[in-house]
């Protein structure tokens, strides 16, 4: 009998920690429910102390989904445990994470403490979210840079103290594959008491090790892995859900299994990137683009004799219907909702479907292609009708030797107002006409194009990040035109403003 390992999805607390990824509660959800029917075990819903939005996603959540645990972050200080239990009070399966940094540079530069006062923090931690509920689970924060004695000593004490989980993160993506597994089969080997609690992995990628890492420390021993949709999180990110499953699919041998359902890993994938307006880049492991494209000449002759010559997966196994409806002009509402629900957004409302559909068949006159990009891009646009600030219309006068002219009109809250000016460039001249409508001091930080790849009809997609009174904004635009694209992107930034 296969032995089970639990997936912990962190895409909505970890993964959520990558500027500009932040999603509202309604979309939280949304990923919640996917995440759900993808067969996640343990949905970490949010770190409740760190905001309201954090605590109120928690509780929505708790509410939306009904078979997966819920677990709440929390810093081992007794006012974050208490406010994780009461954000978890209507999950149906709750647990709670809690722990403090182990390695001696978190403990002497963060904490300047002491390891034996560590221990006790930690114990103490876990007993008083013992109080609240019985699944707990302890990180030992840096616990990649941690000798492993001590951190022995320290994983040995909270299994004693009632946690149910014990997580090892590589915080700082610091190790190497065979040092981490190594780890995890030291604890094993050294814990008194070990098989009490469940050892789980949790590994940054700073160094193109997270997957590496995660696998090393289930071959040795670690029965929980910690993973986000598309590897996303912090810096480099975290690792990646898909990878971790696939290679279990793959290698049957190993006689490792998990409750994931490989065949809504692509429509998880897209949803989470249209979401989050994160690209996924198209060589990633699994679901990028080019995961099963074939371009040389010597691969291509393989596969069309017998596609196991270069493929070691199926498409359909990870949800890529190779049949897949091509989408054009002619095309009807059944289709485009069909490709939708592949892609992971299930729309209900017909109005919805409607408006989309409408959407749909403007840009199809003005494509060629129509590819799951675009139908993202337009299944989110109508998100942007509900905002303050919106763009009415854009003309702008560019060429070689003559000055960009753009003129602008903007509707903000029902008003209509227009301006003017000259630049340096189109893009420039339409934010400067832009500036004068919205009179406030704004810095333009960042300014992002993705590569248009598939023709000169292609969408192109902007990523913004402006800077207002101290704070950054995140944007996102999409458009056939890229300078009315920039303009929706920083238009995107203004309505995110807090005044």
């Amino acid at each position: 009998m296969a032995e089970r390992l639990f997936i912990f999805d962190t895409t909505l607390r970890d993964g959520e920690q990558v500027p500009g990824c932040q999603l509202n509660t309604v979309e939280k959800i949304e990923v919640a429910k996917q995440l759900e029917q993808l067969g996640v075990d343990i949905i970490e819903a949010g770190f409740p102390i760190s905001s309201p939005g954090d605590f109120n996603s928690v509780i929505e959540i708790s509410k939306a989904v009904t078979w997966p645990t819920i677990c709440a972050l929390t810093r081992a200080v007794e006012k974050d445990i208490d406010l994780a239990a009461e954000s978890l009070k209507y999950a149906k399966h709750k647990r709670i994470h809690t722990g403090i940094g182990t390695s001696d540079s978190h403990i002497k530069y963060k904490f300047n403490s002491t390891r034996e006062e560590i221990i006790e923090r930690a114990v103490a931690a876990v007993k008083y979210a013992k109080k609240y509920v019985e699944d707990v689970e302890f990180y030992a924060e840096d616990a990649g840079r941690t000798d492993n004695e001590y951190l022995s000593r320290v994983v040995e004490a909270v299994i004693k103290a009632g946690a149910t989980v014990v997580n090892i993160p590589d915080t700082t993506g610091y190790c190497l594959p065979e040092e981490y597994g190594q780890k995890i089969k030291y604890l094993m080997e050294h814990v008194d008491g070990v098989d009490k609690a469940i050892i789980s992995t949790h590994c940054h990628n700073d160094l193109g090790m997270a997957t590496a890492n995660s696998f090393m420390g289930v071959m040795n021993g670690a029965r929980q892995v910690e993973v986000t949709i598309n590897g996303i999180g912090e810096r480099a990110g975290n690792t990646s859900l898909e990878e971790i499953a696939m290679i279990l699919k793959c290698h049957k041998n190993l006689n490792i299994e998990t409750n994931i359902n490989t065949t809504k890993i692509y429509p998880t994938s897209r949803m989470v990137s249209g979401l989050m307006n994160m690209p996924i880049q198209p060589n990633k492991a699994v679901v990028g683009k080019n995961a099963f494209a074939h371009s040389s000449g010597i691969h291509q002759d393989g596969v069309l004799k017998n596609v196991g010559t270069y493929e070691i997966m199926n498409p359909k196994d990870v949800g890529i219907d190779e049949n897949s409806i091509v989408l054009t002009a002619r095309s009807g509402r059944a289709a485009l909702k069909y490709r939708l629900g592949i892609l992971g957004v299930n729309v209900q409302n017909e109005a919805k479907v409607d408006k989309i559909y409408q959407k749909f068949l403007k840009l199809a006159d003005s494509k060629k292609e129509i590819t799951d990009d675009d139908i993202l891009m337009l299944a989110g646009a109508d998100t942007a009708e509900a905002h303050a600030v919106k763009l009415d219309f854009l003309q702008v006068t560019t060429g070689m030797g003559v000055r960009s002219v753009a003129s602008i009109g903007l509707d903000i809250s029902g008003q209509k107002f227009e301006a003017a000016s000259t630049g340096n460039g189109p893009v420039d001249a339409a934010i400067k006409a832009l500036k004068k409508i919205i009179m406030k001091t704004m810095t333009l930080k960042e300014f992002t194009i993705q590569a248009i790849s598939k023709g000169s009809d292609d969408v192109g997609k902007v990523h913004m990040q402006v800077e207002y009174n101290g704070s950054l904004y995140y944007g996102f635009g999409a458009n056939t035109d890229i300078v009315t694209a920039s303009v929706e992107a920083y238009i995107d930034c203004i309505n995110k403003f807090k005044n």
